[in-house]
This record gives structure tokens, sequence and C-alpha cells, in this order.
């Protein structure tokens, strides 16, 4: 039997179902298609909306960092004497 199972008891038949009858997994049960849709869209709005946020504040992080190595960078070569500040107009023409 595929889906149910049938067990004899004294001449009595129960019949006990094998398949999953629980409606959905889910938190939230939907009227119609267009309803599980719309909050499945709804869901991966948000979830797309807090990826975006969490890139978002990750960019802040790295420019605000390489700013700082920019000027550790800039100090280091101007403490040094290997490094001469030129002038590029100059040597243009």
């Amino acid at each position: 039997m595929d889906q149910t199972e049938s067990a004899e008891e004294d001449g009595v038949f129960t019949t006990i179902s094998l398949a999953n009858d629980s409606v959905d997994s889910g938190s939230t049960v939907c009227d119609s298609k267009l309803d599980c849709e719309q909050v499945m869209m709804n869901a991966d709005m948000e979830e797309l909306s807090a990826r975006v946020d969490a890139v978002k504040e990750e960019n802040l992080k790295l420019k605000s960092e390489n700013q700082v190595l920019g000027q550790y960078i800039e100090n280091l070569m101007s403490a040094s004497s290997v490094f001469q500040t030129t002038d590029t107009k100059s040597k243009r023409k």
C-alpha cells in the first residue's frame, strides 16, 4: 500500500495515513496561491533589504579603513627619504 496502511484487529480495519497531512511548516497560512506568492515575495524583499543594509555597513567600514591606511602610507612615505614629493605639472609640457 502506497500512502496508507491498514491494520486488522478482530475483523476491524483501521486506516492510518502515512502522508504528511500538515498544511505548511511555515508560520503563515495563505488563502490563495497569489497570497502565498505575495508573502514569499515580501519575505524575499525583507531578506534582500537586510543584505543590502549589511553590505552598505561593510562598505562604509571598508572606506573608513582605506582612509586610515591611506593616511598611514602617506605618513610613512613622507617620513622616508626614498620617497620624494614631485611636482607633476613641471614635468609635463
